[in-house]
């Protein structure tokens, strides 16, 4: 049934717990691919150099761990296991995942690291759900 799974983390303790669900739903149905993606906000290129260099090289280094902690949260899974970054507005970033590379499923955090806190449902959550290609699970 959910045959290419999309897992979007963003190194949260929602999202954690999502690529736990993730990959005990992977390995129930037997999945061909789990794919664990990471969307960050687009760095402005007015910065300019240098500073546009050092904070794009500290983005990447921090979206390489988010990804390391997802992948071992994930752990042993029948599904190949897959990783992609992508710059842009989250939301819209792994709408766009979904759609091109064809996911049954989005698993998700119900909650990010984003500023507002104290919602009931992110606001990536809100906008993913309202726009996926698929149905999308959200975990808490």
């Amino acid at each position: 049934m959910f045959n290419n799974i999309l897992l979007a983390v963003d190194g949260s303790d929602h999202a954690l717990n999502a690529a736990r669900v993730a990959a005990q739903l992977a390995r129930s149905m037997n999945s061909a691919e789990l794919r664990i993606a990471v969307a960050y906000d687009s760095i402005p290129p007015l910065l300019g150099d240098p500073d546009f260099q050092v904070i794009l090289n500290a983005r990447l280094d921090e979206t390489e761990k988010i990804l390391q902690s997802a992948v071992k949260t994930v752990g042993e899974v029948p599904s190949t296991v897959s990783t992609e970054t992508i710059a842009g507005d989250p939301a819209e970033a792994i709408i766009r995942i979904a759609d091109t590379r064809k996911c049954d499923l989005i698993v998700m955090g119900s909650r990010g690291l984003g500023r507002l806190a104290g919602l009931v449902l992110g606001s990536v959550s809100q906008k993913v759900v309202s726009h996926a290609p698929c149905p999308v699970l959200i975990v808490r």
